[in-house]
């Protein structure tokens, strides 16, 4: 199996067009910058899909060498996209694969609702390619001897997908290939059984990494919202859980701008690499063989 990192950050990445706190102004100034979190997976090589499609894509792909065409055609080794959630910051890179020969797309019914009435983004990229939508089954082959599961971890609805019904709005998947396994989950409320029982015997563990601390926005913009009513479990409240799994390599992803451990010389980093945990890089590739 391999795996690689597209990107790190949260919605937005780092820095932030219209932001000048702290943490994007020194990003800006020492050329630190994170892309908006997606990731590519195979389970052969040769297949690959994305997870997520961020608004960052077209730069993600082409710098990613596995992902291009091969010489002289136009035909990529992607073969779909699995969705953790209908978030913007992990649909709008659909858009830029419109160009693509057919565009399979799993996400969950709900997923699958919110792209068809609320953010119609399917309907638009059908004008250009093919779209088959399927829904994502507990356990599912994919092309290249890769193996998913998904579990639903959180019932959090897209703001524009306020009214709409149903439940499954995100979910972690486990991806398993000749008998290794990952396990993404890029937005993660709660440490909860289910998520347990889904990481249990793991490889690698791919974990929301949005947030440093329950009340990070407050201390970072007076903004009222702490890390759990947003659907992220603080990194520092995840760390007691991963230490109890130190056979397995967890590598926190999706930081927000305001999140210290974006930045490379975060002191805060010290309680992290104390659990056994790392913060995932741009581009950084994984080998699970």
């Amino acid at each position: 199996m391999r795996v690689r990192i597209l990107g790190t950050a949260a919605g937005g990445g780092l820095p932030q067009w219209n932001c000048g706190c702290r943490s994007c102004s020194r990003a800006a100034e020492l050329g630190v910058a994170r892309s908006q979190d997606c990731l590519a997976i195979s389970g052969d090589g040769t297949s690959w899909y994305l997870v997520n499609a961020s608004p960052d894509l077209r730069t993600q792909l082409l710098a990613s060498p596995e992902l291009r065409p091969a010489p002289g055609t136009r035909r990529t080794p992607l073969e779909g996209v699995l969705l953790t959630s209908a978030e913007l910051d992990h649909t709008l890179g659909l858009l830029t694969l419109r160009e693509a020969a057919r565009l399979p797309i799993y996400a969950t019914a709900a997923v699958h609702q919110a792209l068809r009435q609320a953010f119609p983004i399917a309907d638009v990229i059908g004008n250009y390619t093919e779209v088959r939508q399927e829904v994502v089954a507990d356990r599912q082959l994919l092309a290249g001897g890769l193996v998913v599961e998904a579990v639903g971890v959180s019932d959090k609805r897209p703001r524009y997908a306020r009214e709409l019904p149903g439940t499954g709005w995100a979910v972690a998947y486990r991806f398993t290939g000749s008998g290794r396994s990952l396990v993404y989950a890029p937005c993660l409320p709660t440490w909860n059984d289910a998520f347990e029982r889904i990481i249990d015997g793991a490889d690698v563990v791919l974990l929301d990494g949005t947030f440093h601390t329950e009340d990070e926005l407050t201390h970072a913009s007076g903004s009222d919202r702490p890390a759990r009513s947003m659907g992220h479990l603080p990194i520092r409240d995840a760390l007691p859980e991963i230490a109890r799994h130190p056979a397995t390599r967890f590598l926190f992803t999706h930081l927000n701008n305001t999140n210290p451990l974006a930045h490379p010389d975060a002191p805060e980093l010290a309680d992290v690499h104390g659990a056994g945990a790392e913060i995932a890089a741009e581009g950084q590739v994984l080998v699970l063989d």
